[in-house]
């Protein structure tokens, strides 16, 4: 599988269109982001902070708010979706993925604020987990949520994904793709750096 280069996080920052024509920012979270994405978790709804960490929590623990805004430690990843507010840069949605190069899987999770459902943001964000994991030379990208989380449910539904029980827990399922993209199906950042990194070591095999 293919490894990121993360020397300029911001190079694998990509820009959203909403069906409603607004856009939205996905980029990597930073040191700097901490306050703002603590913010973001404790201004969800409960219910929401329940279904994106299955189960009850008020706020990101420290060693938890550590590895979000530490980004590739552990092949872990975390982005926030961001628009500007009144002139302001407002996170109003958020994915953390991780990649298990053995078996070329891409698993995440994601969460949109409660004030911003509706608006096309989930799908949008799905669309970028999997022009990332394709960046990555995964195959399969999965996530689990709870049964009763018909939010997520029906947001991977209509993103394509299929239908599984989680192992090891019957109070969650498991939602899975194939990936098999073009890039110029879901372009992103991340995918045209990788592949360009590709075509460069093909020409230096070349020569």
């Amino acid at each position: 599988m293919t490894a990121l280069r993360l020397d300029n996080l911001r190079q694998h920052s990509d820009t959203l269109e909403l069906r409603s024509g607004e856009v939205v920012a996905v980029r990597f979270v930073e040191p700097r982001d901490a306050e703002a994405l603590q913010d973001y978790f404790r201004g969800l709804s409960v219910h929401s902070r329940y279904n994106r960490f299955l189960g009850a929590v008020s706020e990101l623990p420290p060693s938890e708010l550590y590895n979000f805004i530490h980004v590739g430690e552990r092949d872990r990843f975390s982005v926030v979706a961001v628009m500007t507010i009144d002139g302001v840069e407002t996170i109003v949605g958020e994915a953390r993925y991780g990649v298990q190069t053995d078996t070329a899987s891409f698993e995440f999770g994601v969460s949109i604020d409660d004030r911003w459902q509706g608006h096309g943001i989930g799908t949008a964000l799905l669309k970028n987990m999997e022009c990332r994991a394709a960046a990555f030379g995964a195959t399969r990208l999965f996530g689990d949520t709870l049964r009763s989380n018909d939010v997520m449910i029906s947001l991977a539904r209509k993103s394509g994904f299929d239908f599984k029980p989680s192992p090891g827990d019957w109070k969650l399922v498991r939602f899975e793709k194939r990936i098999d993209v073009e890039p110029q199906e879901i372009p992103c950042a991340s995918w045209k750096i990788a592949a360009a990194s590709r075509e460069t070591a093909d020409v230096s095999l070349a020569g």
